[in-house]
């Protein structure tokens, strides 16, 4: 998603908690990595691998200046002749200690395996932080969470969205108006449908 699509989803979803909580979330992520110059791994369910979220914060890092953003995507399933990119697996996380951040993102209950590797993890030294969908033992396990429950306005995706662009943020934008949550999607689907305008 490019930064007017980002720009039009904030002023569509302005007057709920989403983009303050985004920004409050990808605050976090940058507290964490900066300062230790790197080692995000970025982590998702059995189910579920954030590679697009991924992708995002490749983009943010080199947009923003910060490599500290790009972050180490850890599969669950590595097949054989991988690039070195898509080639971690969960190993990675045993070595992961002090100075280390594991973003965890995790829509549903992850496996008990993972959830001891991120705990050990954590009793290593790594800061962890959570997307999630409201897994009570994710939000005990994190340091940071930031959950999209069943029913939210927005999804799970949409919200990696909002985290990803406010990671690579050098300066917060102004704040918007007020106008009804309804009105601002219905606005924000009208400009995606539009047809380019005419050049003559």
């Amino acid at each position: 998603m490019d930064a007017v699509r980002v720009a039009l989803l904030r002023e569509v979803l302005a007057g709920t908690e989403w983009p303050a909580a985004a920004r409050r979330f990808a605050g976090a992520l940058r507290s964490s990595v900066v300062p230790h110059r790197g080692g995000l791994l970025l982590v998702g369910t059995e189910e579920y691998e954030p590679w697009h979220l991924a992708a995002h914060l490749v983009d943010e890092s080199a947009w923003s200046g910060l490599p500290e953003l790009a972050p180490t995507l850890v599969r669950h399933r590595v097949r054989s002749g991988a690039p070195a990119h898509l080639a971690v697996g969960l190993g990675r996380l045993e070595a992961a200690g002090r100075g280390a951040t594991v973003l965890m993102v995790a829509p549903e209950r992850p496996d008990a395996g993972l959830l001891q590797r991120v705990h050990d993890a954590r009793r290593a030294g790594a800061t962890v932080l959570a997307l999630d969908g409201g897994d009570e033992e994710v939000r005990g396990l994190a340091h940071e969470t930031l959950t999209v429950a069943e029913g939210a306005e927005v999804d799970l995706d949409t919200v990696q969205h909002l985290v990803s662009a406010a990671a690579g943020e050098n300066s917060l934008p102004s704040p918007r108006g007020g106008r009804r949550f309804r009105d601002r999607l219905s606005a924000l689907a009208d400009r995606l449908t539009a047809p380019p305008p005419t050049r003559w």
